[in-house]
């Protein structure tokens, strides 16, 4: 597989970005070409982190895009000036210039899990995504998407016990049409319980052979440094992931 360096400029920023390339096609590819899109979480999260399944992902035949965010590894601007809202746009661009077309899959870590949902409230989006896969996944209040994280209002309504569950994340991905997979670590010390199982409810809006709960035993909220320290669990979940995404692109 090839891995390459490039960057991308949007929302005001340069945005890191590798891409990894298939070799040639597999028995176990997807029928038609495939993009997946790797997020990472927040913190002090990077590309890197999400590069081991990104691998698996290309060795099982499926072009892999991961990139920093804004404030994040190699990207430029400050990571108080990101706000959900700028996560979704600078998404949205490093998908424009990666992959402007084909088939999706949207695979979001911890506070990219609100990101997925964000990106498929884009129609154009939407309709070209062919699954998701939410990763130890977090929501948050739909008021704080334009709020910098570094303003004080936005850690005050993520205090707000319950603040989440205005969150457009379970009306979103319950309307979705593809297929999904929850991956979970045993214990998550990070993400309350609540916006687990509600992201679970609303997932389980399709149909049984279209959704899938994964749970990792012994792994932490950090799943894609856990995923790069235990390959076979890495393996596992790229085949989770990729299970049945020959099915055409679903709409919202």
């Amino acid at each position: 597989m090839d891995f390459v360096e490039s960057t991308v400029e949007a929302d005001g920023e340069r945005l890191a970005c590798t891409v990894v390339e298939p070799d040639a096609p597999t028995a176990s590819a997807p029928a038609r070409p495939l993009t997946a899109l790797l997020m990472h979480g927040a913190g002090s999260g990077d590309r890197h982190r999400c590069l081991p399944l990104a691998r698996e992902l290309a060795a099982a035949g499926c072009r892999a895009v991961v990139f920093d965010f804004a404030g994040h590894g190699a990207s430029s601007g400050a990571l108080g000036e990101l706000s959900l809202a700028r996560r979704a746009r600078q998404a949205r661009a490093v998908l424009d210039r990666c992959a402007p077309t084909g088939p999706l899959l949207l695979v979001g870590f911890s506070m990219s899990g609100q990101t997925v949902a964000d990106l498929l409230r884009m129609p154009e989006l939407a309709v070209r995504t062919e699954s998701v896969a939410l990763c130890a996944p977090a929501a948050y209040a739909r008021e704080v998407s334009e709020l910098p994280f570094a303003k004080q209002e936005f850690t005050n309504r993520l205090r707000q016990e319950g603040s989440w569950r205005s969150s457009t994340a379970f009306e979103t991905l319950a309307a979705f049409g593809g297929r999904a997979v929850l991956v979970l670590p045993a214990a998550d010390g990070v993400i309350p319980a609540g916006v687990t199982e509600a992201l679970d409810a609303a997932l389980r809006t399709r149909p049984a052979a279209a959704y899938a709960r994964l749970t990792l035993p012994g792994a932490d909220h950090l799943l894609g440094r856990w995923l790069g320290e235990h390959p076979e669990e890495c393996e596992r979940v790229a085949a989770a992931l990729l299970e049945g995404v020959d099915r055409g692109p679903k709409s919202a």
